[in-house]
């Protein structure tokens, strides 16, 4: 499917019907709902400004809602300048918490849900131009997209980095999030989707990519969390709303209203309305190491509050993905700050998150060195590289290449010593840091450590050693050559959308979908892939939950479907 001229969406005129066929089986306003989500996606493009639509909307929230808490023209100036997110902006406005009943009594509607085509986000560039023609790996997305609005400057910003040329169509993503946060069945918060379209000719395999199963292009897609997200510019309640100190777009379950204009104003279409109670009850929801529900469900605001706006939503409510709060905060041990239950699944480490701000941390690291940073993942390998002492061991002061590679303890063939040597060369020096886990660097640090050690024996800088390794003259540029070979050249870097406006916190790497992509079934089965639940079910993962689950009998619907 395509978009058109007469449609605001950019998910295009079907969508757009869908949608206001789904508002007009709600009891509100269906007109001021569209209008809304058209104007909030103007505000994103800077057709229009924050304080001029809350202007032109405030009277007609008041009358839909009784109240109107998003923040006033006044407040958002003032805290444009403090670089705050939606609480900090209304709490500066009103003093309060922001907190409201939500409406007792919602209106039911009949299921429906739209089949979008990748097209829908692809563009008639996508994928002609490749990282390493771009100017190197470290250049951003190749100069094809717009920088983002100087705006919400904060220091942390969760997000990830997606290696689509990786990602093996396994679902263990999908799995993981359903099991993390106690999902019902098909209300999938990421989906995994495979694609065929004109650009990649027909549907030809991705390129070869160590680390990963290339027989399909493949799209990931979770929520964007955008830096400037449509959603929450409609949202009367400030339920939706973006966290002033990490740049979550979160939920916050206890204020909202499920008048579900946040999923009209969603370019994405990454929201779901949960109609009935859900199938795990908050008493039940349990963390790794059975932790009270309200512990795991309520993440920390700066004020000192909690909101409950992590795991599956309660009966009337929006839900999306969350990018896993009660992990960032610490709620569930330090060792998973800084990571998601989506990339701690991955088999092959297709999905890279971290503080998109840090250069140090994962998604930084992969998205602006990708070749090096497979690499790194793929010679450490799940054991990592032998220890010095074990080099001390085994090598002496009479050892040359050949002894290195001949050597059955340290366990090494040359192309993988060539590619640990040329991460070595290619290294920026960064340390890890401690802050949140950055892994990659972490495993860089080893890689080069070990190097260093066997470098104690033998000269592999040697113009002699430097040519068995195919690495020219020992350049970075020699280095990043080799590792471009060794761990595949990424086709291209992208956003989904990012032209709109909204800033998207996700980086894509690899084949971007063109106007007329399509999908295809992909490797891996939805009903094969089972997730368990903290009351103890299992479930298998739904692809379309509205023709699998809501048609034999729940009432509600998705937010859309494949």
């Amino acid at each position: 499917m395509s978009t058109d001229d007469e449609s605001f969406h950019p998910l295009g005129s079907e969508w757009e019907d869908e949608l206001e066929g789904m508002l007009d089986d709600t009891e509100y306003d269906t007109e001021l709902g569209m209008k809304m989500a058209q104007d909030a996606m103007r505000v994103t493009k800077g057709e229009l400004s924050e304080a001029e639509f809350h202007e032109k909307y405030h009277e007609d929230v008041m009358e839909e809602f009784g109240e109107d808490n998003r923040p006033t023209a006044e407040a958002y100036e003032a805290a444009q300048e403090e670089a705050k997110g939606t609480v900090g902006r209304m709490l500066d406005k009103f003093g309060g918490d922001g907190e409201d009943t939500r409406r007792g009594a919602m209106k039911k509607m009949g299921a429906g849900a739209a089949a979008v085509g990748l097209g829908a986000w692809g563009t008639a560039e996508a994928g002609q131009q490749n990282v390493a023609e771009s100017g190197g790996e470290g250049d951003g997305h190749g100069g094809s997209h717009t920088e983002a609005k100087e705006v919400h400057e904060r220091d942390v910003q969760w997000g990830m980095t997606i290696d689509l040329e990786r990602c093996d169509g396994c679902l263990s993503c999908m799995s993981a999030c359903a099991s993390e946060n106690d999902l019902d069945q098909g209300v999938n918060w990421m989906y995994v989707m495979a694609f065929e379209d004109e650009v990649s000719s027909g549907g030809t395999p991705a390129p070869d990519v160590r680390g990963g199963v290339s027989d399909f292009n493949m799209l990931v897609r979770p929520c964007q969390h955008c830096t400037d997200a449509p959603c929450e510019k409609v949202c009367p309640t400030t339920a939706r709303h973006t966290r002033d100190k990490d740049g979550l777009v979160l939920t916050d379950y206890d204020v909202c209203i499920g008048c579900r204009y946040c999923q009209v104003a969603c370019p994405y279409g990454v929201n779901y309305f949960q109609w009935d109670e859900p199938d795990v009850a908050h008493s039940e929801i349990t963390g790794p190491n059975d932790e009270d529900p309200q512990e795991i469900t309520h993440a920390e605001y700066e004020n000192g509050e909690e909101r409950w706006v992590d795991s599956r939503s309660p009966r009337g409510t929006m839900s999306k993905c969350t990018m896993c709060p009660s992990m960032q905060d610490g709620q569930q041990g330090e060792e998973r700050v800084g990571t998601t239950a989506c990339e701690r699944a991955c088999p092959p480490n297709a999905i890279q998150f971290g503080n998109v701000k840090d250069e140090r941390s994962d998604a930084s690291q992969h998205r602006e060195h990708p070749a090096k940073s497979r690499a790194v993942i793929d010679v450490y390998g799940f054991s990592g590289p032998p220890s010095t002492d074990t080099v001390n061991e085994q090598l002496s002061s009479d050892a040359d290449l050949q002894t290195v590679l001949e050597n059955e303890e340290l366990g090494l063939d040359r192309e993988t010593l060539a590619a640990m040597k040329a991460i070595q060369l290619a290294s920026e020096g960064l340390e890890p840091g401690d802050e949140e886990n950055n892994s990659i660097l972490d495993k860089e640090q080893a890689v080069i450590e070990f190097v260093n050690a066997v470098e104690e024996y033998v000269n592999l800088e040697s113009e002699e050693n430097l040519s068995e390794l195919r690495l020219g003259e020992g350049e970075a540029s020699d280095a990043n050559d080799l590792l471009r070979e060794y761990a595949g050249n990424p086709t291209s870097k992208f956003k989904l959308l990012e032209d709109i406006g909204t800033h998207p916190n996700i980086t894509y790497i690899g084949q971007e979908p063109g106007p007329e992509a399509e999908q295809v079934e992909g490797p891996s089965s939805y009903s094969d892939v089972t997730y368990t639940r903290s009351d103890g079910s299992e479930v298998a993962l739904v692809d379309n939950r509205k023709e699998e689950v809501l048609d034999e009998g729940t009432v509600g619907d998705t937010g859309w479907s494949l």
